[in-house]
């Protein structure tokens, strides 16, 4: 976005002091920390009156436990975006074990890249703990409604992630 987009700025928020040293990594490699306001905090933390004309929510929801606490932080960024501003959000849009098919391409896909059967069951066993991901896109549809966005369009899809743009609703 910032290479098409030069006047751009940035907020990058997260509650993880790890993580948003990561991206202040790559955004010094990519020289667009000039353009970025940071904030180690929640998105509720932002001051009220501050508003924004669009945001993204990428590998967030499946890590949230729990509808509400995923409405929870959709109305907050909503709170924060001006009318009619756009949403991207991505993230895990199935309960992992409701999808052995899924599991078992997943699964593929590391031994295609070097992991030994043991190494597989591992991650497979971890991804199944410490995630609440939404049960189906129609989840996914209801969360971004409840909290104030409109129709969502997905735009993309592998196993079990996708991406879906929305925008507020007035």
């Amino acid at each position: 976005m910032a290479t098409l987009e030069p006047s751009w700025c940035f907020m990058a928020v997260d509650p993880s002091e790890p993580m948003l040293e990561a991206a202040k990594q790559q955004l010094e490699a990519n020289n667009l920390l000039e353009r970025t306001a940071m904030h180690l905090g929640q998105v509720e933390d932002l001051a009220a009156d501050e508003s924004y004309d669009a945001a993204t929510l990428i590998g967030v929801l499946h890590h949230l436990e729990g509808d509400e606490t995923k409405r929870q932080i959709l109305r907050s960024i909503r709170a924060h975006l001006k009318p009619g501003a756009p949403l991207i959000v991505a993230g895990n849009q199935y309960a992992y074990a409701s999808q052995p098919l899924l599991l078992a391409a997943w699964g593929q896909r590391w031994r295609q890249h070097g992991a030994s059967a043991d190494e597989v069951k591992v991650k497979l066993g971890k991804i199944l703990q410490g995630a609440d991901p939404p049960h189906s896109e129609a989840a996914v549809q209801k969360l971004l409604h409840d909290a104030g966005f409109g129709d969502a369009t997905r735009f993309f899809s592998s196993l079990f992630w996708g991406a879906w743009l929305t925008c507020k609703v007035v």
